[in-house]
């Protein structure tokens, strides 16, 4: 099979040819970056015009080039585990490669944010600054709050009462030292019209969440919705993303109009829990031509339509509510489980395939699809370390979950 994948949509090419051109200009400008974890308010530092770029979008890049491995392997030379966090630590090691690497490579890196869920992530921030010199700010997690039923109709609106008064407070009051910390003032007006652009952003990724939900047989798969979702949400707060989102929704329209089907003999739908399988795109069409299975549902799209959008209170604030939790909806008990269950009833989804390397998290959301009659399959593998990944077994291991507990 092709690693790549088969990409069919003009939004899709389109995506990746802006981020290509960006990223050219970010060489051209020849200013150090700031690397922001995916999970970091990118909004803020776009409000004082700093370059920055996604520490986990360069490591998807490391990944499809097949360089990942090498670079887990720099890091190991140099006594870090290669096995923790791979998706997070792959953009450290890219930068001890000086062998023609993708893309040119990372810019200089001037400093790097994170937010903190585990003690690898700040071992991470911390190997940065000793290896490279490069300072950093963390976010800290702060405890959940008492969660309400069904949180995804509720947090647009009532984000103070669903993420909880006490982690607001806290981003918010870190989020107010961001600034100092990289050396420039805030726009508070300019932020204030990001975090505009960004919810008209997620307001066309709901509408195209909710078009593919609902179209029988499914118009594009997921190898085509990732980047067309992705790449914009690495620019959120730009006119181009909001435009990139819209003519992606527009696309998906026109093609269920015209009755198109990315696999004309669909007879099963499947859900992928998980990061993107950057290295190996193509696994998720394998199925298509021998069971008419087709991977309908990725968290990309969906977390856009149900976890980004913020509306009223003060712009700051209303930024910390979009990332104080961020983590959660994807992943804690309580948080997650009930989306995921929702989200692939929403899709009509025959099975689920979730990625979970030794995620404990995972037992919960599994059990949970199971009980709502949704089979689920385990993979123990890593979306970026492509070591891990022993093709003609998972294929096999999916054929037979197809064919023993779907059909």
């Amino acid at each position: 099979m092709s690693a790549r994948g088969a990409r069919r949509l003009e939004s899709s090419a389109a995506a990746l040819a802006h981020q290509r051109e960006w990223f050219a200009g970010l060489h051209e400008r020849e200013e150090p970056i700031v690397l922001v974890d995916a999970d970091v308010p990118h909004e803020l530092l776009r409000a004082m015009d700093i370059p920055y770029v996604v520490n986990q979008w360069w490591a998807s890049i490391c990944a499809a080039k097949q360089r990942a491995p090498d670079y887990l392997a720099l890091l190991s030379e140099r006594g870090y585990p290669d096995d923790v966090e791979q998706y997070s630590a792959i953009s450290l090691g890219s930068t001890f490669d000086l062998d023609d690497p993708p893309w040119g490579g990372l810019p200089d890196v001037a400093a790097f944010v994170t937010q903190v869920w585990t003690d690898a992530h700040r071992g991470i921030a911390e190997a940065w600054e000793r290896e490279r010199g490069v300072p950093f700010f963390a976010l800290e997690k702060a405890v959940a709050n008492e969660l309400p039923e069904r949180w995804w109709e509720r947090i647009a609106h009532d984000w103070e009462d669903v993420v909880g008064t006490t982690r607001l407070d806290l981003m918010t009051a870190e989020l107010e030292r961001l600034p100092a910390f990289l050396g420039r003032r805030l726009d508070e007006a300019r932020l204030e019209r990001i975090l505009e652009l960004a919810n008209e952003q997620q307001e066309w990724s709901r509408r195209t969440r909710d078009l593919l939900a609902a179209a029988r047989p499914a118009p594009v798969d997921i190898v085509d919705s990732i980047p067309a979702v992705m790449l914009p949400q690495w620019h959120r707060g730009t006119e181009w993303a909001r435009d990139a989102a819209r003519s992606f929704h527009e696309e998906v329209e026109e093609r269920i109009a015209a009755g198109d089907a990315v696999c004309p003999g669909e007879r099963l739908r499947l859900m992928w829990i998980g990061r993107g399988l950057w290295f190996n795109l193509g696994f998720y069409q394998h199925f298509q031509q021998e069971y008419g299975a087709v991977f309908v549902w990725s968290m990309y799209l969906a977390i856009a339509a149900d976890g980004y959008l913020r509306y009223g209170g003060p712009s700051l604030r209303a930024l910390a509510a979009r990332f104080a939790a961020f983590a959660d909806m994807l992943g804690m008990p309580g948080w997650a489980d009930p989306w995921y269950v929702k989200e692939a009833q929403l899709h009509g989804v025959d099975a689920v395939v979730h990625l979970a390397p030794r995620e404990r998290s995972a037992w919960f959301v599994n059990r949970a699809l199971e009980e709502a009659g949704i089979p689920v399959l385990e993979l123990d593998a890593d979306n970026v370390d492509a070591r891990r990944w022993d093709e003609e077994a998972f294929v096999q291991e999916l054929s037979t979950f197809i064919e023993k507990r779907v059909l």
